[in-house]
């Protein structure tokens, strides 16, 4: 008998059966938490959850492709602060609701320029502001690679069901065609 860590890495060596197990995996983790609760009447749980699901299909995505690319570490940095980042954020807000009702409107002259195609390619892409052109287009092509994967593996037999109504219900079926990379 195979020990376990070479049975694991025998059904995920594509990027897109990688995704799919890490995806699986974190939203297993996801369905023992207790904050992601059992009942889903409350209009804003279900906003929570379905927010929970987007980040860890975006992490489970930068973690399958490795931190090769720019754009996986990136997106994983922003990942991985996003929780001290949210909580002084929560401060600031509730800060600045008390001071809005002190402050007086001002009027502001603000000039704006319409901004490039490379400025915009750069806002998409995580990790664009800091690439020239050439490592910006190499970037770009691969993260839609990995986009389409991702939506792929989603819309697929691979992630039979997602039922949030009922709890969560997962079953994963690793991908016996060829391999995406």
């Amino acid at each position: 008998m195979a020990p376990k860590h070479v049975i694991a890495t025998r059904h995920t060596k594509s990027i897109k059966n990688r995704f799919a197990s890490r995806f699986l995996r974190s939203l297993l983790r996801m369905k023992r938490s207790d904050r992601f609760g059992g009942s889903r009447s409350n209009e804003g749980v279900r906003k929570r959850s379905t927010h929970r699901i987007k980040i860890a299909a975006y992490a489970s995505m930068a973690r399958a492709v490795g931190p090769s690319r720019t754009w996986t570490r990136a997106l994983l940095f922003k990942l991985r602060n996003r929780a001290r980042i949210q909580g002084v954020l929560r401060k600031r807000c509730l800060v600045s609701k008390k001071n809005k009702k002190k402050r007086a409107v001002r009027n502001k002259v603000i000039i704006s320029r319409k901004p490039s195609r490379t400025d915009t390619l750069r806002k998409l892409v995580p990790g664009g502001d800091s690439m020239d052109i050439c490592c910006l287009l190499e970037e770009t092509a691969h993260y839609i690679k990995c986009l389409a994967t991702q939506v792929k593996v989603m819309q697929s037999g691979n992630i039979i069901r997602v039922n949030l109504d009922m709890g969560l219900t997962y079953q994963f079926t690793p991908s016996i065609r060829g391999s995406d990379e």
